[in-house]
C-alpha cells in the first residue's frame, strides 16, 4: 500500500509537517508512493526543531541512488557513491541520500566503503552530533531519537553521537564543526566531547585546507564567532589552524587596552555585524603582527609597523588556507590601512590621499574595522569622533570628485615615456605616482598640457646641479 505524508503532525513529538515546503512534501510524496522510505533530516531538522529556518532541507530516503533518478526528472548525481543525489524541484534543490552505514574512515573524510541499509537508526548512528542525528518520518510524523537529540536540544549542548573518539578519528573536520555548533547555536559542548576534541586536534593536520577554510566561515557567520574561536584554542586546534593568531595570547599591550592581543582580535571580531564575513575576518587578524613587532617603550608595549608587517602575514595565512584571490586581497588591505588616526589639521588634499591610498570602495568596510577595533580596546564604548569627521570630509572629497575633481590622469605611462624618452619600467611608475600626488594637491593641474609640462619642468630640476655644486 502507497504512503503519502499527512499534512499534520499525526500525533508526531516534533513539527507538523505542514510546516514543511510543499514542494518538500511532494518529493516526500512521490518517494513514498514508490514504496520507499522518505526523513527529513540533519540540520534541517535541528533548526525547524529550534524556531529556525532551515538554509537547506536535507532527505534521507530508504531509495538507492538508481531508484531516486529514475523517480524524478531532475536529478544530479551530487556523491552518488556515497548515495547523495540533488533532486531539482521547481523553486529549490533538495539533497536526497540513501539511508546507509559506514566503513572505516582511512583518509579521515570519506568512508572508503557505504552499505545501504532501510534501517534509520542505523543510519542515525553515524552521525557525527546528537541534535543531527534525528529524522522525521515524513510518511507518519513521528520523530526519531535513538541518540537523544532533543534532550541536547533542550539542554542547549553540542555531544558527540556514540564515542566522540571514534566519530572525530572518522573525519577530524568535526572538531571545528563542533566549535562552530556551540557558536552558532549559542550551545556548550559535553565535557565528554569537549575532551576527546582537545585529543583529536593533532587529526585537523590531516585535513584539506579548503575544508578548514569554509568551516572557519561558517564560525565567523556565529553572532559572536568568539565563543568557537576559544573552544578551538582551549581543545589546541587553532594553533593548528592559525599558529600566528595563538601568539598574541598573554602579549599585553598599553593604557589603551585592556585585553591581551588575542582576546582583543576576539572581541574585534565579534563587534563586526554578521554577515560583514570579509571585515569580520580582518578584525580577527587586523594585529597578528604585534606580538613579532613588540617593543617596550617607558614599561608600556609598541607595535611599530605591525600593520605593514601584519598585511604579510595575513597574505600568507590565507593563502594556505587557500581563501579566494578576491576575499584574500580586500582582507590583506584592511589590515594593512587599519592603523590610520584622522587629525583636524588633514588638508583637503590630505584626506584625498587618504582615499586614494585606501582605495574607495574599501573605505565602508576600514570604517567598520576601525570602530570594532575601538570598541574591542575595552575602554572606547562609542565611536570615535575623528571617525564621524573624516567621514564627513570624506564625503566633501567625493562630492567634490563628482563636481569635475578627476577619476583618472590626463596622461598614461606612454605619454611619460614619450616626452622624457624612458624605456617601460619602475620609472614610470614613480612618474605617475609624482603626477598623482601633484593632481591631489591642485585638480586643475590634471590637463594633458600642464601635466606634460610639470613632468618636463621636474625632470630638469631634477637633473640640474645642486647651488654650488661643481658640475
Amino acid at each position: 500500500m502507497n504512503r503519502v505524508p499527512p499534512s499534520g503532525s499525526a500525533g508526531a513529538p516534533g513539527p507538523g509537517l505542514d510546516s514543511l515546503p510543499e514542494s518538500l512534501r511532494e518529493v516526500a510524496t512521490v518517494l513514498l508512493a514508490a514504496g520507499h522510505d522518505a526523513y527529513l533530516v540533519g540540520g534541517s531538522l535541528r533548526d525547524l526543531l529550534l524556531g529556525r529556518t532551515p538554509a537547506d532541507w536535507d532527505l534521507a530516503t530508504s531509495a538507492h541512488p538508481d531508484q531516486v533518478r529514475s523517480l524524478f526528472p531532475a536529478v544530479i548525481p551530487t556523491g552518488e557513491r556515497h548515495g547523495t543525489m540533488t533532486i531539482i524541484a521547481p523553486d529549490r534543490a533538495y539533497e536526497v541520500t540513501t539511508l546507509r552505514e559506514d566503513g572505516v574512515y582511512s583518509d579521515m573524510r570519506r568512508p572508503d566503503r557505504v552499505d545501504f541499509t532501510r534501517d534509520v537508526k542505523r543510519d542515525l548512528e553515524r552521525r557525527d552530533f546528537t541534535i543531527n542525528a534525528m529524522a522525521l518520518d515524513l510518511a507518519s510524523g513521528e520523530l526519531i531519537d535513538p541518540a537523544g537529540g532533543q534532550e541536547d536540544l533542550a539542554r542547549r549542548r553540542v555531544r558527540a553521537v556514540g564515542d566522540p573518539d571514534l566519530r572525530f578519528g572518522e573525519d577530524a573536520l568535526r572538531v571545528l564543526r563542533a566549535a562552530r555548533f556551540a557558536a552558532q547555536l549559542e550551545f556548550q559542548i559535553a565535557e565528554s566531547t569537549c575532551a576527546a576534541m582537545a585529543r583529536s586536534a593533532a587529526g585537523v593536520t590531516r585535513i584539506a585546507a579548503e575544508r578548514i577554510q569554509k568551516e572557519l566561515l561558517f564560525l565567523l557567520d556565529a553572532e559572536r564567532p568568539s565563543r568557537g574561536l576559544s573552544l578551538l584554542h582551549s581543545t589546541g586546534v587553532l594553533v593548528i589552524v592559525m599558529p600566528e593568531l595563538v601568539e598574541g595570547v598573554g602579549v599585553t599591550q598599553n593604557r589603551y587596552h585592556r585585553y591581551d592581543v588575542f582576546t582583543h582580535a576576539l572581541f574585534a571580531c565579534d563587534e563586526v555585524r554578521a554577515g560583514r564575513r570579509r571585515v569580520r575576518l580582518a578584525a580577527l587578524l587586523h594585529d597578528v603582527a604585534k606580538p613579532r613587532a613588540r617593543q617596550l617603550v617607558g614599561g608600556e608595549g609598541t607595535f611599530y609597523g605591525h600593520d605593514k608587517l601584519g598585511a604579510e602575514l595575513v597574505d600568507a595565512m590565507l593563502r594556505r588556507l587557500r581563501f579566494a584571490n578576491d576575499d584574500r586581497e580586500v582582507v590583506v588591505r584592511l589590515v594593512r590601512h587599519h592603523l590610520f588616526e584622522y587629525r583636524e589639521e588633514w588638508s583637503d588634499a590630505a584626506v584625498r590621499r587618504f582615499i586614494r591610498r585606501v582605495g574607495e570602495d574599501l573605505i565602508p568596510d576600514l570604517f567598520a574595522l576601525r570602530l570594532a577595533d575601538a570598541r574591542a580596546a575595552g575602554y572606547t564604548p562609542a565611536a570615535p569622533a575623528s571617525l564621524a569627521r573624516l567621514r564627513e570630509r570624506i564625503e566633501g572629497a567625493v562630492a567634490d570628485r563628482e563636481r569635475g575633481m578627476p577619476l583618472h590622469l590626463a596622461v598614461d605611462g606612454q605619454d611619460v615615456m614619450a616626452v622624457l624618452g624612458l624605456d617601460p619600467g619602475p620609472a614610470v611608475g614613480k612618474w605617475l605616482a609624482r603626477l598623482w600626488e601633484a593632481v591631489l594637491e591642485d585638480p586643475g593641474l590634471n590637463t594633458r598640457e600642464r601635466l606634460l609640462a610639470f613632468v618636463v619642468s621636474r625632470a630638469r630640476e631634477d637633473t640640474s646641479p645642486a647651488p654650488g655644486s661643481k658640475r
